[in-house]
């Protein structure tokens, strides 16, 4: 029985446009996604087989892909949220006191997320995250889905740059898609998975 499901969208898949295509999100969403969730089902499918085999020669490739394709359902899922048609603008409150305690200033804020999703090299995605350890807001460059991040950090926001997400549209300008995001930004949603991450506390100094 399949334990991940492909999430519906929040939207359809033309109500983006003209940042980002109906034609690129329908494919994003109905095969890429998609992929990952029956990735994932899979790996466990396996990983169930080998446990009742006894037989873990295959491990440590099936717990890669595990990752790889768990990881790209978590990112993407949180993606579509974070994204709406009448998004844009700026955050308030306290996710906007947060950024700007955390990275000096929206526009500090801003830029280095924007930088970090441009450069990922290959596959990968820029995240603003909730580190618990220290409290506070990070910008993470994830390579793929899983690599380079923070163990214990909470992706609240994130950018995807894969190229299908942006080619067909944007073909090899990705600074242009990634400049393109920010007037889609959901900040109210942002904003529940901030408070979220800072209501769960600090899980990594739990004491007896």
């Amino acid at each position: 029985m399949a334990v991940y499901k492909l999430p519906d969208m929040p939207y359809d898949y033309g109500a983006l446009e003209p940042a980002m295509s109906g034609q690129i999100l329908e494919l994003h969403h109905s095969k890429h996604h998609a992929a990952y969730v029956k990735g994932s089902n899979d790996a466990l499918d396996q990983l169930a087989e080998a446990r009742d085999k006894g037989d873990y020669a295959a491990l440590v490739g099936l717990e890669k892909t595990l990752a790889f394709n768990l990881s790209g359902h978590v990112l993407h899922s949180i993606f579509w949220n974070n994204l709406s048609p009448d998004g844009g603008d700026r955050p308030d409150g306290e996710l906007a006191a947060a950024i700007g305690e955390h990275f000096g200033s929206f526009d500090g804020f801003a830029g280095q997320l924007s930088a970090a999703t441009k450069s990922v090299q290959g596959s990968g995605w820029g995240v603003l995250a909730w580190e618990p350890l220290a409290q506070r807001l990070i910008v993470e460059q994830v390579y793929d889905h899983h690599g380079n991040v923070g163990h214990g950090s909470t992706p609240i926001l994130v950018f995807d740059a894969w190229e299908h997400a942006y080619y067909l549209q944007y073909k090899n300008v990705r600074p242009d898609y990634v400049d393109r995001l920010w007037d889609l930004v959901d900040w109210a949603d942002v904003a529940r998975r901030f408070d979220a991450a800072r209501a769960a506390g600090n899980p990594l100094t739990v004491t007896p």
